[in-house]
């Protein structure tokens, strides 16, 4: 009740003599610390709003404007061919502006007009730049000369350093690529998996797909992709991710894994509490948008979207489609361990609380145990939404889940102990198991993510993918994993009571744990060469992973079959992913010879590098909006709505994925040379089986 009592600014009493007042000073100190604290950020906020409204212009430049328009009228010099003259006239006279006030107003609101002018000339000569693509299909180490001038350009307009925001609006839009250019690279991309019957009668339907249905298709498409920002994004979220009625845990969310060697801190309190206050230290750049967007080749700015909902975002269950509830900020986080939930405040006066003091927030929570209380979010979405509209819409239930829900993100204090440990068999196993749905009830897979810091001082991650993609959260982890702390109020304990509640709950845990169960995983470290010996032959660490997959399934399975690589297409604005379909003719015959004695040693590297060539070719396109997928989904989604039936479009999706590559990137930053500091690699991450 201590605690309460110093919430309350002042009380007052009514007495025969009239209204008896206490007021605490500490309160108002303290109400008006937070004040001050949340006008800074609206300010801030403000002022970056507009620095990246005006890039690559910058307020100096306007200023140079100002001063060199003013000093060509000091000099009798008109550089405005009469327009200042004609704007002092448009002016109303007033005898509080002179002659002379009159007509530096003028100048000055010219001036502005050209500066604006100009900033919007920019904006579009950048737009246009970032519409050059010709730079990813050149040999590597070769430079044409088209590419070097696009460089040069792209360097003198984004010369002044860029905020997150800063290129936004000046990506370009996802083009929708021609049907036919999709269906013959589809009917490519299958040839290796079907005989001869099979895909004549796909080729048929095809053909009549082509003729008959698509041009219809095609031109909603179209007309789509010029109102909506990206044609593909929004449906992608909304079919893929939020109508899927399957458990996130293991079908949907992935994980992310910390260093492999070195822990910083093997406490687990002061690692929870320096890792919390860099992620919360990272959210404020991001709030105020002052992290540098990430570059490719350092000039080729890729598309920050996605990270607008990084942090204080929840999916929220619903029958028929999920929907993502963001807020604007979040003063506090959600805190699980031994089978509690805890509301911890992370801020003080308005003032973010120091490592050492959410160390100490830490320590609190281990004071009393408890029994593990399950929840219902690792079983399907229906059951879940179910059960939240039934036992958490109201009471106590209710404030417990808004204090999850709306959190910041989600922590869990492990009791168990994980991580890289020489020697010991089945280490890196358990880890990923542990991180892709731990017990199925410590893991609250709805959060945007839930950060997970193991009793021996192990970090990781589980990340809810709806909103994001992996190399968000890999930024954010980057960035944040590697860091090594006045008077707070305590965490404040949330539970759920009810009898009928706790029966509902038990039910999705077993279905959840049945699901976790029946996960068989396989991490383990490999260590005799890298991706920079591949590079030394010339070849693509990609591309040599997926032929190596292509061999190892054919040599287990003794087949093909349709394989999913996921490619971003950040390259445009609000792009997401689009798939490589990394199974192709050129590799199928690599994996063949490699099973033919009679073949030389000489014609399977022949092979092995025209299947390279190829799936590089294919990523490309796919980075450059010419893939396959999404342009057949969204076909796909608008036949569904015009009530027209395909049954090519029905074929091809309802092709399974036996082979899923995705994976989390590394070192998209590069904040460390690795062959200076072998010992900071990560380990990386991953996803759960999809088939």
């Amino acid at each position: 009740m201590a605690e309460a009592h110093q919430a309350v600014a002042f009380q007052f009493t009514v007495t025969p003599e009239g209204l008896d007042f206490h007021l605490s000073r500490e309160a108002v100190k303290q109400l008006y610390l937070a004040g001050i604290s949340s006008w800074k950020k609206r300010l801030v906020r403000a002022k970056n709003s507009f620095l990246t409204g005006v890039y690559p212009a910058s307020p100096s430049s306007w200023m140079v404007v100002v001063m060199a328009t003013a000093g060509s009228f000091y000099c009798q010099v008109d550089p405005s061919l009469g327009m200042i003259a004609r704007i002092r006239h448009c002016l109303p006279e007033s005898r509080l502006l002179s002659y002379e006030s009159r007509t530096m107003v003028s100048a000055a609101l010219f001036s502005t007009g050209v500066w604006l002018s100009a900033v919007l000339l920019f904006r579009q000569a950048l737009k246009l730049l970032l519409s050059y693509h010709g730079w990813m299909f050149e040999p590597h180490g070769k430079m044409s000369r088209s590419t070097r001038i696009w460089v040069a350009l792209m360097k003198v307009l984004s010369i002044r350093k860029p905020l997150l925001y800063s290129f936004q609006t000046s990506l370009p839009k996802l083009p929708v690529p021609p049907v036919e250019a999709t269906i013959t690279r589809y009917l490519e991309s299958v040839r290796p998996l079907m005989d001869d019957e099979k895909y004549c009668k796909m080729e048929a339907l095809a053909k009549e797909f082509k003729e008959k249905t698509a041009p219809r298709l095609q031109k909603y498409l179209i007309l789509k992709s010029w109102w909506t920002t990206n044609y593909v994004s929004d449906w992608w979220e909304q079919y893929v991710y939020l109508r899927s009625r399957s458990p996130l845990m293991v079908n949907s969310n992935y994980y992310a894994m910390d260093f492999l060697y070195v822990t910083p801190s093997h406490i687990q309190a002061a690692r929870a509490g320096n890792v919390v206050h860099a992620i919360l230290l990272y959210r404020r750049k991001l709030d105020r948008g002052e992290i540098p967007p990430v570059m490719a080749l350092g000039i080729v700015p890729m598309c920050s979207y996605q990270s607008e909902r990084m942090f204080n975002t929840t999916r929220i269950p619903g029958k028929e489609t999920d929907t993502l509830l963001h807020l604007v900020d979040s003063k506090h986080l959600a805190v699980y361990h031994k089978g509690r939930f805890y509301k911890v405040w992370l801020y003080y006066g308005g003032q973010l609380l120091r490592p050492r003091d959410l160390e100490l927030q830490r320590w609190w929570i281990w004071a009393s145990p408890a029994p593990p209380r399950p929840h219902a979010g690792g079983a399907g979405r229906v059951p879940w939404a179910e059960a939240r509209a039934r036992f958490f819409s109201h009471g106590k239930n209710k404030a417990s889940l808004d204090a999850i829900e709306r959190a910041a993100f989600f922590l869990t204090l492990d009791e168990e102990e994980h991580g890289y440990s020489p020697g010991r068999e089945g280490c890196m196993d358990a880890y990923a198991k542990s991180l892709l749905h731990g017990q199925c009830y410590d893991r609250w897979f709805d959060k945007s993510f839930t950060l997970v810091v193991y009793k021996n001082g192990k970090l990781g991650a589980n990340a809810e993918h709806s909103w994001a993609d992996a190399p968000i959260i890999g930024h954010l982890w980057e960035v944040t994993g590697g860091q090594r702390g006045a008077g707070a109020a305590h965490p404040v304990r949330h539970g759920c009571a009810s009898p009928q509640c706790r029966a509902t709950i038990e039910g999705s845990y077993r279905l959840a744990k049945a699901l976790a169960d029946d996960v068989d995983f396989c991490c383990f470290q490999f260590s005799d060469f890298g991706k920079g010996l591949i590079k030394k032959c010339r070849t693509s660490p990609d591309a040599f992973i997926q032929i190596s997959l292509q061999l190892a399934h054919f040599r287990d399975k003794g087949c093909f079959c349709l394989t999913y690589e996921a490619s971003m297409t950040r390259l445009f604005r609000e792009g997401r992913t689009e798939t490589v379909r990394s199974c192709t003719a050129e590799s199928t015959a690599f994996v063949r010879s490699m099973g033919d004695a009679r073949q030389t040693r000489a014609e399977r590297q022949r092979l092995f590098k025209l299947a390279a060539e190829k799936h590089q070719h294919m990523y490309r396109m796919a980075m450059t909006g010419a893939g396959i997928d999404r342009h057949l989904f969204c076909l796909y989604v608008v036949s569904r709505y015009l009530g027209v039936q395909s049954p090519f479009l029905a074929q091809v999706l309802s092709e399974p994925w036996r082979l899923s590559t995705s994976q989390t990137p590394q070192q998209q930053l590069k904040l460390c040379d690795l062959n200076k500091h072998p010992d900071l690699v990560s380990t990386g991450g991953g996803f759960g089986p999809v088939s």
